[in-house]
């Protein structure tokens, strides 16, 4: 539980320099120049994910169980992971609606799918992963509501079909994790596949 702790504080802790140090972040970009600031959280984010991902497969080889989720719930996971799945594509996915409606769409679905994890986490691993990532993604989005109010941000308009292919990109990419990815990397097949 030690690695997934330590990952998770290396990864959302670079990852919320723009929450609680955006003057720090902003001098160190130009102190070292935008590409070598790139390079350097990249590095860093990337142990965290190694140590997260280490953590949390120690952690599910002793697991501590803080309830029995109802069946049913891993259905309401797999939904809610579907719509994360649809928001993360539209913050990719350009002339799309969602992005202007939501904001910051990556973040939001961090947050729905972090959610939706925690309605079936049945462990302390489990809840400490995804909790963490739900804070991290509620106090995320709004230092970036806030910042793009404050710099009176506004995203393009979008249309109907973007809105389309946006939900299509999101629920293949979502079906494929689902159905064929999850099990093998993650050690749970969420339809028993």
């Amino acid at each position: 539980m030690i690695l997934l702790i330590i990952g998770l504080v290396v990864f959302l802790g670079v990852h919320s320099v723009r929450i609680f140090g955006d003057g720090f972040r902003s001098v160190q970009i130009a102190r070292l120049g935008p590409n070598p600031w790139k390079g350097l959280y990249s590095l860093v984010s990337l142990a965290g994910f190694a140590l997260i991902v280490w953590g949390f497969g120690e952690a599910r080889q002793h697991p501590v169980f803080l309830w029995t989720p109802p069946f049913w719930m891993h259905y309401a996971t797999t939904v809610f992971a579907l719509l994360a799945f649809i928001l993360i594509a539209a913050a990719y996915v350009p002339g799309n609606r969602i992005k202007p409606a939501i904001g910051h769409p990556m973040v939001a679905g961090v947050k729905t799918w972090a959610f939706g994890h925690l309605l079936s986490a049945f462990s302390l691993a489990g809840f400490v992963l995804f909790g963490a990532f739900f804070v991290w993604a509620i106090l995320d989005y709004a230092a970036s509501r806030r910042r793009d109010a404050a710099a009176g941000v506004v995203y393009p308009a979008g249309t109907a079909s973007r809105d389309a292919l946006t939900c299509a990109v999101g629920a293949a990419a979502w079906f494929v994790f689902a159905f064929w990815l999850h099990g093998p990397l993650i050690g749970i097949a969420p339809f028993g596949t």
